[in-house]
């Protein structure tokens, strides 16, 4: 059993917290309740001492006890701004500035609110200091526009809570899974000093092998040139070119789950010259032949009860039918788009936002840090697992 404190701020997703305590109680935890003189105004404190199945403590001062976890949500834009200046001006904002635990925030806002420089700036602090971020999902907001803001489901909150508590690692569903990460992009040479390749930096599948990890799976990563570091406990291997990934997923077939985040080149030249072509004031054509589709070869082999997970970078609403068709064309069971036509995701970001296509149905997962998005995809993996259904 852990102990955690759930923060509820003032926003009309505050009835959704109702939920949220009560599966975190269900699930053996301590629960205390911390509200904001805004969210009273939507769901009175009592509610929430009702659910967490205990009486208003004596002790005025919850954020000079120890805790495991601290969950905010809804969190408004407000005391977003708020818990990243270190203000301390009420219950809960002094709790989380004495707690040293865990921090898991659910933000909830309107869309312009959300997008807004100022949010995004204080959400990327929040994270640089260790916060973990959830939501928002995108959605039917309370003032009746479609956008991206509404609260992370209850359900979703409390699945990351037991991810940071470290429960997951030891029981969740890809606890001691053999799980293969590809990350980065391929380099095809042209001679021995130039080559074609891409601009991904492998920070999307770096997240995913960590994330994998953080829940207990054993984790291979593939890695083609990553720009950043391999996280720590994982199988690290070298794999620089197409041919060198695919001969490596290749002899990892057999893997529970494999998620696809690499940027494989799709040709390469169809020489290498072994020695630097000297300049010349003459044109270089090049002849470029399609590489082999990995994805397709691990589809075409793969086991009953394997997860496989495809990714796709391409622009728009015709990329995207892309990417739907590739669930059936090369037998994966899960499609991750994303949009590269946008400057703020995808390559040279740290954030990301991708649609999830599978053959239940599609979800957008709005924009957030790119460990927040790995962790969202690997929930739905973990639903698409065997002992799932």
């Amino acid at each position: 059993m852990a102990r955690i404190l759930v923060g509820v701020t003032g926003g009309i997703a505050a009835y959704k917290a109702c939920e949220l305590v009560r599966l975190l109680v269900r699930a053996g935890h301590d629960v205390t309740p911390i509200t904001t003189h805004g969210a009273e105004r939507f769901v009175a404190a009592e509610t929430f001492w009702a659910l967490a199945r205990k009486e208003p403590p004596a002790d005025s001062y919850p954020h000079l006890q120890d805790a495991d976890l601290l969950v905010v949500a809804p969190l408004t834009a407000h005391t977003l701004a708020r818990l990243a200046l270190g203000l301390a001006d009420d219950l809960l904002t002094e709790t989380a500035l004495a707690h040293r635990g865990p921090l898991l925030l659910a933000p909830a806002m309107n869309t312009a609110m959300w997008e807004h420089p100022a949010t995004q700036a204080n959400l990327a602090l929040l994270v640089e200091r260790g916060a973990d971020v959830v939501g928002p999902d995108h959605g039917e907001l309370a003032e009746g526009l479609v956008g991206t803001g509404r609260m992370a489901e209850p359900d979703e909150i409390a699945r990351r809570a037991e991810a940071l508590l470290g429960r997951s690692a030891e029981n969740g569903a890809l606890a001691g899974k053999r799980v293969v990460v590809t990350a980065g992009g391929t380099r095809e040479p042209l001679d021995n000093v130039r080559f074609i390749g891409n601009r991904s930096s492998g920070r999307m599948g770096v997240a995913l092998a960590d994330a994998a990890r953080e829940r207990g799976a054993v984790v291979t990563l593939l890695a083609a040139n990553l720009q950043v570091a391999a996280p720590e406990g994982v199988e690290l291997v070298p794999t620089p070119t197409a041919a060198d990934l695919r001969r490596e997923a290749l002899a990892r077939a057999d893997a529970d789950v494999v998620l696809m985040a690499a940027a494989v080149a799709d040709y390469r030249p169809s020489e290498s010259l072994p020695t630097k072509r000297p300049k010349s004031s003459e044109p270089w054509t090049i002849d470029l032949v399609p590489t082999a589709d990995v994805a397709r070869a691990l589809g075409a082999s793969r086991r009953q009860g394997q997860v496989l997970v495809a990714f796709g970078a391409e622009s728009g609403s015709d990329g995207l039918a892309r990417k739907r068709a590739m669930l059936t064309d090369k037998n994966v069971d899960l499609v991750v788009y994303n949009d590269v036509g946008r400057g703020d995701i995808g390559f040279d970001s740290a954030d990301n936002e991708v649609v999830l296509v599978s053959r239940g149905g599609e979800r957008i997962v709005a924009k957030a840090s790119k460990l927040a998005i790995a962790h969202a995809i690997l929930d739905e993996v973990e639903s698409l697992l065997p002992e799932a259904s």
